[in-house]
């Protein structure tokens, strides 16, 4: 995949990087029995008020029904087409069994139209395919990772992510996931072969503000320009320093470096290695 840039004519051209969507299926329209109406909410709860701030407007899009449990019937599925999601940042991939029954799934970089999955514990170890972890080699590149069996895909889900599977000992499988995190995963979980589509989506450039109100994001101001009865950074002549050891939210707790997992989470027997563990 390439990114498409424009010449200069706009200021919010200049700097605009966008998707080719050469890897796309042309003229494909999404699946309707895999579609789902979204409500909006704009961040506000079920009394009205807003519990995620900086989120309204947006375009209108629908839902697709992802398989991320993967249970592909026993002769395989079928490639029918490559489409957008606007609900996350990788690609989808439309398949079909021999009987005609439709899904989607996230699609796997190198995957192309024609080409038939399969799920299970025979299967190839080749590129979109599902398999028990137990049956995939130590050192593969991994992603869309079951936590517990039969639950779904919960870990590497995002465009350009893969894990790498280290070792298999005792029942439990160690993956370094991307965030440089190395994690415990019992064998019976299934992960998908390969890493997932569209990998140059880090080098999208949004360039105009409007754009991001058409994903739905509303602007967000800086503390240290409000009042101080608005924010804790707020207040004082000109630019002014925040006034704190370090910088606060709007209801005055600790923004950044502050830990937040919980120290007596069941999982944390799980975790072999921070991810900023040097």
């Amino acid at each position: 995949m390439a990114v498409k840039t424009y010449r200069p004519t706009t200021p919010s051209l200049r700097n605009m990087a966008t998707p080719s969507f050469e890897e796309l299926t042309k003229g494909k329209k999404p699946e309707k029995s895999l579609l789902v109406t979204l409500k909006k909410n704009a961040g506000r709860n079920n009394t009205g008020k807003i519990t995620v701030r900086h989120q309204g407007g947006g375009n209108k899009k629908k839902y697709r029904i992802i398989d991320f449990k993967g249970a592909f019937s026993e002769g395989g599925k079928t490639v029918q087409s490559i489409e957008y999601d606007p609900n996350r940042t990788a690609y989808i991939a439309l398949l079909a069994d021999e009987n005609g029954k439709k899904s989607y799934v996230l699609a796997t970089d190198g995957l192309k139209v024609g080409d038939v999955l399969y799920a299970g514990p025979h299967a190839d170890i080749k590129t979109g395919n599902i398999l028990p972890i137990s049956a995939i080699p130590v050192g593969t590149m991994i992603n869309s990772i079951e936590l517990y069996p039969g639950r779904g895909a919960q870990l590497v889900r995002s465009a350009g992510a893969a894990a790498q599977l280290m070792a298999k000992e005792n029942g439990m499988a160690q993956i370094r996931l991307p965030s440089g995190e190395v994690r415990l995963v019992r064998l019976d979980c299934k992960a998908t072969i390969g890493t997932i589509g569209n990998l140059e989506h880090e080098n999208i450039k949004i360039g105009k503000a409007g754009k991001k109100r058409h994903m739905g994001i509303r602007p967000t101001v800086r503390g240290s320009v409000m009042n101080p009865v608005d924010h804790p950074h707020g207040g004082g002549e000109g630019r002014a320093p925040i006034g704190h050891p370090g910088p606060l939210t709007p209801w005055g707790k600790p923004a950044l470096g502050l830990k937040t997992r919980n120290k007596k989470a069941r999982t944390n027997h799980l975790i072999v290695k921070r991810r900023n563990e040097r």
